[in-house]
This record gives C-alpha cells, sequence and structure tokens, in this order.
C-alpha cells in the first residue's frame, strides 16, 4: 500500500486519495511517485476510513503540531473521511488541522461543504493558480468551466468559518500576474501566499 501519512519539512502529510478533478499542468505527481520521507503515493486502491485511523494510530506524532491534508489527489474528493480522521487527528493528538485544496470542493460534491469542514478544520490552503479565469483554465485544467469563480467563492465562504484562510500561488508567474491575484485576494479578504516553486 502507498503512504498514507508521510513527514515533509518538519510536518506530518495525509495522503488521503488520489482522485483529483484537476490536471495541473505543474503537479509534482507528474514528475515523482512520491516526495519527502514517503517512499510511494500512489495508491493502488485509495485508503479507507479504518486504514487512515489505522495508519494514525501506528504513526508517532511526538513533536509534532499540525497535520496536513495534501498528497497526490484532492483531499476533499474524500471528504467523509478527511472530516473523520481530522476530528480524531485533533481530539486524540491536539494537532492542529489543515487542508490544501484547490477550492472546487463545492463543485465535486454540489453542495456547500465549508460548514461541514469549518467543523474539523483549523486552516485552509487554496489554490489560486492565475491571476483570471482564462489563465487558471489553462494551468489547472479543471473539470468545471466555471472553476475559477467557484474557487473564489469557496475562499470567501471559508474566510467567515475557518479561522485561517489563505490562497496561494506559485512564485514562476509575473510580477504583474502576482499583483492581480493580491489584488483579488485583497478584495474578497483572504491573505494572498506566494509559494516558492520547489515548496
Amino acid at each position: 500500500m502507498a503512504d498514507i501519512l508521510y513527514t515533509y519539512k518538519n510536518q506530518v502529510y495525509v495522503n488521503l486519495t488520489n482522485e483529483c478533478n484537476c490536471r495541473c499542468t505543474f503537479c509534482i505527481r507528474n514528475q515523482e511517485d512520491a516526495i519527502g520521507e514517503a517512499e510511494n503515493l500512489w495508491h493502488k486502491t485509495n485508503p479507507t476510513l479504518e486504514e487512515v485511523l489505522e495508519a494514525m494510530k501506528q504513526f508517532d506524532f511526538t513533536g509534532y503540531t499540525e497535520l496536513v491534508y495534501c498528497g497526490y489527489g484532492e483531499p476533499t474528493c474524500a471528504l467523509d473521511i478527511l472530516l473523520a480522521t481530522a476530528k480524531y487527528a485533533k481530539d486524540t493528538y491536539g494537532l492542529t488541522i489543515r487542508v490544501n485544496t484547490n477550492g472546487l470542493g463545492n463543485l465535486y460534491h454540489g453542495r456547500n461543504i465549508v460548514p461541514e469542514l469549518a467543523g474539523a478544520v483549523d486552516a485552509v490552503s487554496i489554490s489560486m493558480n492565475a491571476p483570471d479565469a482564462e489563465g487558471y483554465m489553462k494551468v489547472t485544467r479543471p473539470k468545471y468551466p466555471d472553476a475559477y469563480e467557484k474557487m473564489l467563492e469557496f475562499a470567501s465562504l471559508c474566510r467567515d468559518s475557518i479561522p485561517s484562510v489563505k490562497l496561494s500561488v506559485v512564485d514562476v508567474l509575473p510580477e504583474e500576474d502576482i499583483a492581480e491575484c493580491r489584488r483579488k485576494a485583497d478584495a474578497i479578504g483572504v491573505e494572498l501566499r506566494v509559494r516558492h516553486f520547489t515548496d
């Protein structure tokens, strides 16, 4: 079985699913089979709730304070398992819970999932990827034609109910594009994080 939990830069990550509703041109899973201390992040079958819980029980969380849902897939595609295991990790180990997401969970599930996330998650980092819909569609290649607008809407909904919400872009974008991303993030009251390409 592929790694369910792995460490990278002194944090613990949950590789919850390989399912994703985007095909980003820059996705690291198109280049490597694993990152950090993981040996392999490709699941033959996506893990069950019981398997994720067992992986958590077997892991030594001593010295770690945050659990990040980010692997070789979009974590909100496995929402029920995310919610159940996040609550378990928080209650059992006192961990802060962060979800790194493409922000398209509402489109995927056909409903507003933010109230469900708010009950289990402390922080959300949403990949913005581009300053406008045209650039976003070209780079992210989502399954939905209105994905860019819905991603920003998701960020706004999270802002009102989750303590820490950030939009993120990678520093390979031109400075003027990053400035426009920052303007849009400011307009909805969400912080923009500019990540280095290798982060």
